[in-house]
Order: C-alpha cells, then sequence, then structure tokens
C-alpha cells in the first residue's frame, strides 16, 4: 500500500468531521427513525453507503467523461431529491398527529423505498460531492495510488459515515420510543416536515 497510516487516519478525523456536519442525510435520517424507528432509518443508512463508495471511487478515478456524464446526473438528482424532501416533508405535517405506531405507506416504508432514498439523498447532496470531488484529491497523490490503496480508501469513506449514521438512526429511534404524547408527536412532524421542505426547496439553488 502506497499511502501512509497518517494520511489515512487523516482522512478518517476529515469523514468523521464530514459526517458532524449537519446535513440532508441527518434530516432524512432523523424523519424516518421518528416516524417509523431504527428499522426505517438503517435501510436508508445502508442506501447512503452506496453513494459513499460512488463519490470517492469518481474522485480517485478522475476520469473526465465520468465527471460529464455525472454533471448531467447531478442535475437531474438534484430536481428528484428536491421532490423527495418536499412530498416526505408535506406527508409529515399532513399526518403530524398520526401515532407513531401506526403501521401504513409513511410509517413504514419498507427496506427498499429507505434504500432508495438514501441513494437519492447522498448522490444529490452538495456537501458530500464537494468533499469527495474537492477536498479528497488533497489527502493522497491519486495518480499513483494501487488497487489496495483504492480498497481502503473506499472502506474508510464508507464504514465511519455508516457507523455514525446507524448510530443516529438508533438514538432517534430510542427516543421516538419513549415519545408518547401526542402534542409533542405533531411538534416533532411539524418541525421535521418543515425543515424537509426547506431542504428540498434550498437543493435547486446551491
Amino acid at each position: 500500500m502506497s499511502i501512509s497510516l497518517a494520511d489515512l487516519l487523516l482522512y478518517s478525523g476529515a469523514l468523521v468531521i464530514l459526517f458532524l456536519t449537519p446535513g440532508p442525510v441527518w434530516l432524512a435520517l432523523m424523519a424516518r427513525a421518528l416516524s417509523g424507528g431504527f428499522q426505517a432509518a438503517w435501510p436508508l443508512a445502508l442506501g447512503v453507503a452506496v453513494g459513499d463508495i460512488i463519490w470517492p471511487l469518481v474522485a480517485i478515478l478522475g476520469i473526465s467523461w465520468i465527471l460529464s456524464v455525472f454533471d448531467v446526473f447531478m442535475a437531474v438528482l438534484r430536481w428528484v431529491a428536491c421532490g423527495v424532501f418536499i412530498i416526505m416533508g408535506a406527508l409529515l405535517i399532513k399526518h403530524a398527529h398520526q401515532k407513531i405506531s401506526a403501521d401504513n405507506s409513511l410509517t413504514r416504508p419498507g427496506l427498499w423505498p429507505g434504500f432508495l432514498a438514501g441513494i437519492i439523498v447522498i448522490l444529490g447532496n452538495p456537501k458530500a460531492v464537494l468533499f469527495y470531488m474537492g477536498v479528497l484529491p488533497g489527502f493522497f497523490d491519486l495518480r499513483s495510488v494501487t488497487p489496495l490503496d483504492v480498497a481502503a480508501i473506499l472502506g474508510v469513506s464508507v464504514a465511519i459515515p455508516m457507523i455514525g449514521n446507524l448510530i443516529l438512526a438508533a438514538g432517534v429511534g430510542h427516543v421516538r420510543a419513549i415519545i408518547t404524547k401526542p402534542e409533542t408527536l405533531a411538534r416533532i412532524n411539524v418541525t421535521s416536515g418543515v425543515l424537509l421542505i426547506a431542504v428540498g426547496m434550498l437543493i435547486p439553488l446551491i
């Protein structure tokens, strides 16, 4: 492996800081965990992990034609992500007074919808794009990386955000379990809904 352990540890620290910076992934995880608990949020974290493989891989490869394709893809995903957040927020507000134990498509979105939402959120997340495309190349000499180096970088890029997202989902899921007052739930749902709509409206402008 040509990259040093010190460089990899420094990059890992940057990933921790990236995770601790609130963004669309946080909001999406919190909204799903509040509505359906940990079982509704972990598929989204898994979908986010897919994006955490794609972006650093694109940055490492540095192939111009891939970047040109992703420019168009990003424009489409930006509007898709916009619609997803606005719809999620509107549904949360609409069902603000609904019990969190209710079993329907809003509170029990299922594994596959949660997974797809995670992919959309991370691929359309400007914070992730800026980090992987603009910051990652500064940590390593990408001209001389080996396949083992690439595997190590991708492994760290996936593991740290994934662990953080699962901890966040579990924490919010635990809070959800002790919420009993309907008025408290309604305030949380309305607040989450407004935040999701706000993020959805801001995505096309970033």
